[in-house]
């Protein structure tokens, strides 16, 4: 019975940390695209953000411990994302992100999954607060230890606009991406929506609070019978700031479409985690 408690406690501390961090802005997040402020002069290879988490996985309240699902225990992402070249008005760069998720079917830590995503972008500075550009996006996942032939990817194309608001110590971060899947293997995405809002308050030089919301829309194909698919993700915490990077401590509760490569379902879960970030 201890993993449906956590999870309850889990989903609700997430929950009213997102409240409480929204509206501290008045009195005063796989790591989102953000705004980045414009260089003096053209300048190669001027950006490196590196992120590396790891996510503990409880199943939603009231889950009987004896049919909560052992296929998702854990969710750990590592990658980064760099600038090639910026030349003041646009900027041009990528993202790598390593997705693994484990669960405990076979033994404690049963590496099950590992989700690839690539992408590349190009977006141009509309002023000094927003950017709007193009991204191409790629994303590839396999099973671990299991069997699977058939190939589950999908290339998207579309556009992504940034725009940064502060306010105080505060900062808020809003990411919306829109795109067509272009190509897809065994997956039914027509199109894909999402949008993610990042906001920081900064309490010391060393000691900040953070939430990240994120929401996704994904189309499907007409030929298959299911309607549009809803994802969503909320998580709070402290961050802690070294001369070397940044520790995220948070909460959180995500509902993930599609949660396994195989399944056509999503799956639902309290999460505690932590998170490394160079900024």
């Amino acid at each position: 019975m201890a993993a449906p408690e956590a999870g309850s406690l889990t989903t609700r501390a997430a929950l009213a940390a997102c409240v409480i961090l929204m509206f501290a802005a008045r009195s005063a997040a796989q790591p989102q695209p953000v705004f980045v402020p414009a260089p003096a002069g053209p300048e190669f290879l001027p950006r490196y953000d590196f992120h590396l988490s790891v996510d503990s996985l409880s199943p939603p309240k009231n889950t009987p411990a004896e049919i909560a699902d052992d296929r998702f225990s854990w969710d750990t992402h590592f990658g980064g994302s760099f600038d090639v070249l910026d030349v003041v008005v646009a900027r041009a760069g990528a993202l790598i992100d390593f997705d693994a998720v484990e669960g405990s079917q076979y033994r404690p830590f049963d590496p099950n999954q590992g989700n690839y995503t690539l992408e590349g972008f190009v977006v141009a500075r509309v002023n000094d607060r927003t950017e709007a550009g193009a991204i191409f996006h790629h994303v590839s996942r396999h099973l671990g230890d299991r069997p699977k032939r058939e190939a589950i990817a999908w290339n998207e194309l579309g556009g992504r606009l940034l725009h940064r608001f502060d306010v105080g110590q505060t900062s808020l971060d809003l990411d919306l991406d829109l795109g067509w899947a272009i190509q897809h293997s065994f997956v039914d995405y027509t199109w894909i929506a999402d949008g993610r809002l990042l906001v920081r308050h900064q309490l010391s030089p060393r000691v900040g609070l953070y939430s990240r919301a994120t929401g996704v829309l994904y189309g499907v194909s007409q030929l298959v019978d299911r309607g549009t698919q809803t994802g969503a993700r909320v998580e709070g915490g402290v961050r802690l700031t070294g001369r070397g990077g940044v520790m995220e401590l948070f909460l959180g509760y995500e509902n993930r479409v599609d949660a396994y490569p195989l399944d056509r379902e999503p799956q639902r879960w309290g999460l505690a985690g932590l998170r490394l970030v160079s900024r």
